[in-house]
């Protein structure tokens, strides 16, 4: 065995040395290469080299630097060093050369060697910026950011700028585990001519995530400088940054309402850290920070902005309560009323939507929910992708009503209005959801068929699994457990959640075997979450899983686990589990994507 691998390797060398006699053609030449990188990839670097070796004698610039470092790694470096001087003699020689050299002396040990070339590289910076970045870049491939720093330092010096680098140098300084050198730099070495406030944010983000002490570091160090310059935005905006990150939202807010009121920003800071804290679920911190910008009166720019947010973590607000309060619905629906008659535009906005969806789910109106929408599709301000939108909300809280057909009629009015769009699709979809609640299936599969090969992949996505809903749980041409099934998934939609519990119940009861099961667990898991009562979907989830795991909505409900751990439960280590377990075993799901992104968020 041994003897008929050393043979083949032999003659693949021979096969190597025959294309350069023969005067290598472009398709040699590209023979040689592919002998080349699969030594390479085997690890096989002596053969690696001899055939990079027969490259570069035909194309010296195009070759050299593969030939080098497969040198290197055949630990080949006499030949490595005589490659490099030999290039070194040319003239017009680049000075990353020096660094080449330099690491041919740091593999074989000689310190003092490596040193001396890896100074004379630095000597060799200009001021010329693609030098400058070429020799950096150079220096950090071979481990070295102490000199890579040297050349950003000699750039900045010759170019008498010391900020021109500050980005650069400060990463190198973060990479090296200085990260108070680093912060340093971002902070007194920079006018902000360099490096932007939100630019210092993405750096520190990286360097300091949420390690609580690089981010004290970070915080003693601004303040420091913050002392000396009290009247310097810049270290200000971080100041505030840094508070968020530890989670300070008190301080963020403290600081940044100075910085808004000394600067004359109107509102801007305040409304950026709204912004930011509505994003991590801090509402009352955010609330204060808008409060603080409508108090200024609406002749100021961003009191409308101000308005628009509250509203929208207020409402964020009602839906994570567990049982809202009437009078905090009402005091929404209230804000949303003076704000529209204030400001008449706004029947054309998205606010629209959050105003008919309060009305209808939350102050269980849809009679002001539908004679808000239209309203707004009678203003002169509402655009007509918006119009498709106020539509099919309207056709929505039709069936909410029972009135099945006029929510029909509304749906095939976008359907026709907006055939090529996804509104258009959207409406589509909902007919057919309404044949489905009507148990009129063979309907419903018509248009579910064409669905499926929507290119909006949720609509595909949820045509597929009401289709497969249908085609399932057909036993025997009795469709009466089917039947039952839409009315209750049509309770639900009604928000009449008890009645839809009793009849799923009843049908479990009534065909213990039906293939429906799974489903009916499904479909009460998500009422459990509906109601926050997250331990029951739990348990609910898991019998899926457990009693189902050939069936089709097995996936589904491993996914659904892992959201409600990471979402609801705040318990990282089980959702990490299910994702995992969802990525190993359906790697054809539709939730895998989803899942692996969760998986490094997480």
């Amino acid at each position: 065995m041994f003897v008929c691998l050393l043979f083949r390797h032999r003659l693949l060398l021979l096969f190597c040395s025959a294309l350069l006699l023969l005067n290598t053609s472009t398709l040699c030449a590209q023979d040689l290469l592919q002998a080349a990188q699969k030594y390479a990839y085997n690890r096989q670097y002596d053969s690696a080299s001899y055939c990079y070796g027969l490259l570069y004698k035909q194309n010296p610039l195009e070759y050299y630097q593969d030939y080098f470092n497969h040198l290197v790694l055949a630990k080949k470096y006499d030949q490595a060093e005589q490659l490099v001087n030999q290039k070194l003699k040319q003239p017009g020689a680049s000075p990353t050369l020096y660094i080449d050299l330099a690491q041919v002396y740091i593999e074989n040990k000689n310190t003092l060697k490596a040193n001396e070339q890896m100074e004379k590289a630095v000597a060799a910076v200009n001021g010329d910026d693609l030098k400058t970045q070429k020799l950096a870049k150079a220096f950090q491939d071979i481990n070295q950011p102490e000199y890579a720093l040297k050349v950003f330092e000699r750039a900045s010096q010759m170019l008498n700028n010391p900020y021109i680098y500050s980005a650069q140098m400060a990463t190198l300084y973060a990479k090296t585990g200085h990260i108070e050198k680093a912060v340093e730099i971002v902070l007194t070495r920079n006018t902000g001519q360099f490096m932007t406030a939100d630019h210092a944010k993405e750096m520190f983000l990286e360097w300091l995530g949420n390690d609580p002490e690089k981010l004290k570091t970070a915080q003693r160090n601004i303040i420091k400088e913050l002392n000396q310059q009290p009247d310097n935005t810049y270290l200000a905006e971080l100041l505030a940054w840094v508070y968020t990150q530890k989670n300070d939202w008190e301080g963020a807010l403290t600081q940044l309402s100075a910085l808004d009121t000394r600067n004359n920003e109107n509102g801007r800071y305040l409304l950026s850290l709204a912004r930011n804290a509505k994003e991590a679920e801090q509402y009352a911190i955010a609330t204060r920070a808008l409060d603080e910008i409508l108090a200024k009166g609406n002749q100021y720019p961003y009191f409308l902005d101000a308005n628009i947010l509250k509203t929208v973590i207020i409402l964020d607000t009602l839906n994570n309560a567990v049982n809202p309060k009437r009078e905090d619905v009402l005091q929404l629906l209230s804000l949303y009323k003076q704000l529209i008659t204030q400001y008449p535009s706004y029947y054309g906005s998205a606010m629209v939507t959050d105003y008919a969806y309060t009305a209808a789910q939350l102050a269980d109106s849809t009679r002001l929910a539908i004679a808000v929408l239209k309203d707004a599709l009678a203003s002169p301000f509402t655009k007509r992708e918006m119009a498709g939108k106020f539509k099919l909300q309207m056709g929505d809280y039709k069936v909410l009503q029972g009135k099945v057909w006029e929510a029909s009629l509304l749906y095939s009015q976008v359907d026709k209005e907006y055939k090529q769009d996804i509104l258009g699709e959207e409406a589509r979809f909902r007919n057919a959801k309404l044949a489905y609640y009507r148990s009129d299936f063979q309907w419903a599969q018509s248009m579910l068929t064409v669905l499926k090969a929507s290119t909006t992949e949720l609509i595909a996505n949820d045509a597929l699994q009401l289709s497969v809903t249908i085609t399932e749980n057909v036993e025997d041409s009795n469709y009466y457990p089917l039947q039952c099934f839409a009315r209750a998934d049509l309770l639900l939609f009604q928000n009449k959640d008890s009645k839809a519990v009793q009849l799923l119940d009843s049908i479990a009861t009534a065909f213990p075997k039906h293939p429906l099961n799974d489903d009916i667990l499904m479909l009460k898991a998500k009422i459990a979450i509906k109601h926050k009562q997250y331990d029951t979907a739990v348990s609910r989830l898991h019998a899926i899983y457990e009693h189902y795991a050939d069936d089709v909505l097995a996936d589904d409900a491993l996914f659904l686990l892992a959201e409600t751990y990471a979402q609801h439960l705040n318990n990282k280590q089980e959702a990490k589990k299910y994702y995992e377990l969802l990525i190993l075993n359906f790697a054809g799901s539709t939730y895998v994507q989803v899942s692996r992104a969760r998986l490094r968020e997480l």
